[in-house]
């Protein structure tokens, strides 16, 4: 006990030598990074599990440099095995993150390096916006519950696959048809790539129902089950209540007007026509997903 504590004391002495500059420097910079990634992560699945290995590794990190180097001070400890596999389990954790995070990264680097030449035009897209808006108005008004996904950067093929091919410009027509109460395809999701409206009747991963607020139905789980693992845009209207809802990037915005929700869209569809994140007269509330 007495060379644990030593090995306290003596790491205390050498962390006081630091510069405080180089120290202060060094601590913002790591801050700066750990704030960035936990804010990317926030609201998925991956947040909870980077917190408990963040800590395990701190745990394990700090009893490794703090063991005893010695025995009153000639005979050394050999702690090899320990580091050994120290360093094992630092190449494993770095392996079964990779793994855990797979959709998050691949979301990141995705953003990373989209460009603006592989937008859609902005004609169509602004046509394409308008529309939603207008048959998300209607179907709010008359309490008629829908999701689209508007494709983006991650491709969506695997959940068309469980839709209904349609292959249609978009219109507000189409949509309050596909949606009304009694059509073959009105319970399940829609998704919109390159302008049109590609399949009907698809199929969206449910989030974990501990992600989403018990008060909320299964189609903002799936909306918010697919924003968690792709980057698309995915419109909400719900059946009880007729709010609209917007899922995107592993976050759920609720209760939206239509002018919101045509600044929203425009801001994550056409980024350079409008702010991204502007949250007008406080309409736009994100919901909690911790």
């Amino acid at each position: 006990m007495r060379e644990f504590i030593t090995a306290i004391t003596a790491y205390l002495s050498r962390v006081a030598t630091y510069n405080p500059v180089v120290v202060a420097v060094e601590l913002l910079l790591i801050g700066v990074v750990v704030w960035w990634v936990m804010r990317f992560l926030r609201g998925t699945r991956g947040a909870r599990l980077v917190k408990g290995v963040a800590v395990l590794l701190v745990i394990v990190y700090v009893v490794i440099r703090l063991l005893p180097k010695n025995v009153g001070g000639d005979q050394e400890l050999g702690w090899e095995r320990i580091e050994f596999l120290y360093g094992k389990f630092l190449l494993f954790a770095f392996v079964a993150t990779v793994v855990a995070f797979q959709p998050e990264l691949r979301r990141a680097l995705i953003q990373i390096g989209q460009a603006k030449i592989f937008r859609a035009r902005h004609k169509q897209v602004m046509a394409m916006i308008g529309e939603l808006v207008q048959s998300a108005s209607y179907m709010s008004r008359n309490k008629i519950g829908a999701i689209i996904a508007i494709e983006r950067s991650v491709g969506l093929g695997a959940t068309m696959q469980s839709g209904t091919l349609v292959n249609a410009d978009v219109s507000a027509g189409l949509l309050n048809t596909i949606f009304y109460p009694g059509s073959p395809l009105h319970d399940m999701g829609v998704i919109i790539k390159n302008g049109r409206v590609a399949t009907a009747g698809c199929q969206f991963p449910l989030a974990e129902s501990e992600d989403v607020d018990p008060s909320l139905g299964s189609r903002h789980r799936a909306a918010l089950g697919l924003a968690q693992e792709t980057d698309a845009v995915v419109l909400v209207v719900s059946e009880e209540t007729g709010r609209i809802s917007v899922a995107c990037e592993g976050q759920l915005y609720l209760g939206l007007e239509p002018a919101a929700l045509r600044e929203m869209l425009v801001g994550l569809l056409e980024p350079s026509r409008s702010l991204v994140g502007k949250d007008e007269e406080g309409q736009a509330a994100t919901a909690e997903t911790q």
